[in-house]
């Protein structure tokens, strides 16, 4: 099998880095810890791993492979891990909006 030609292979590679930013984004602020903050977490969290999924294959199927083998899976990584960082960036924004006005 051809490791390059898998598309979630960059998920495998990023998992440490993916949940120290999960655990990061998950304890940060320590308060308030309620119901809705943990569900909210939870919800951004997992559309953010989703999105980083559905990206990466996206992408690994839209490369140009005239640029080389490894090109897929390099575009695939870059655009996986943006996605991921999108999400996680735009619920910190959003919960601490929602945590300064509830």
């Amino acid at each position: 099998m051809n490791v390059a030609g898998i598309p979630a292979l960059a998920l495998i590679l990023f998992a440490p880095w993916f949940l120290i930013l999960a655990t990061l984004y998950w304890l940060y602020p320590r308060q308030p810890r309620n119901a809705a903050r943990l569900r909210f977490d939870a919800i951004a969290l997992l559309l953010a791993f989703a999105g980083c999924l559905a990206s990466l294959y996206w992408s690994f199927g839209f490369a140009d492979r005239s640029h080389g083998h490894l090109w897929p899976q390099i575009l695939a990584t870059s655009v996986g891990y943006g996605v991921f960082l999108a999400v996680l960036t735009g619920a910190f924004y959003l919960r601490r909006r929602m945590l300064a006005t509830g």
